[in-house]
């Protein structure tokens, strides 16, 4: 299974937020979304990625006293983003994610984002994957297929 295929399946909506937003509102956009991570943009072009996690290192940083910070205070810059591919195995970036601890992935596809997917998409992609496995196993076991 390709990553494309779970962006066919979720969807490709980018969801952004701009550099000079602040951190609380971000957070406020991440939760009215329900999603983890924002895409943060300048100028139409992807600049860096703002998670949960971030937010919460600062709020522990800071002992909460986040006046002044901003998105790109806190982001992780797009030259030290990991990204995929479409065309890129499900299995692979799983893999990437959590040897480098991380929970979201922007795609790209000739230099140009696309996407984003998280370990949320990718693992419940694999299990509905073992499921199916599983099933054509046990109709071959129970002689469906003799």
């Amino acid at each position: 299974m390709k990553v494309q295929d779970i962006l066919n399946e979720k969807g490709r909506e980018l969801i952004t937020v701009a550099a000079d937003t602040e951190i609380a509102d971000a957070a406020v956009k991440m939760m009215q979304r329900n999603i983890g991570a924002l895409l943060v943009e300048e100028a139409g072009k992807l600049i860096g990625l703002i998670t949960e996690r971030d937010i919460i290192k600062i709020l522990a940083k800071t002992h909460c006293d986040m006046k002044g910070l901003r998105v790109r205070d806190i982001m992780v810059p797009a030259e030290n983003l990991l990204v995929a591919e479409p065309e890129d195995e499900v299995e692979y970036v799983m893999a990437v994610m959590i040897q480098n601890a991380i929970r979201h992935m922007p795609i790209v596809e000739k230099g140009e984002l696309i996407g984003i997917i998280s370990i949320r998409d990718v693992v419940k992609t694999h299990v509905r994957k073992l499921k199916a496995e599983i099933h054509f196993l046990k109709e071959y076991i129970s002689d469906k297929y003799i």
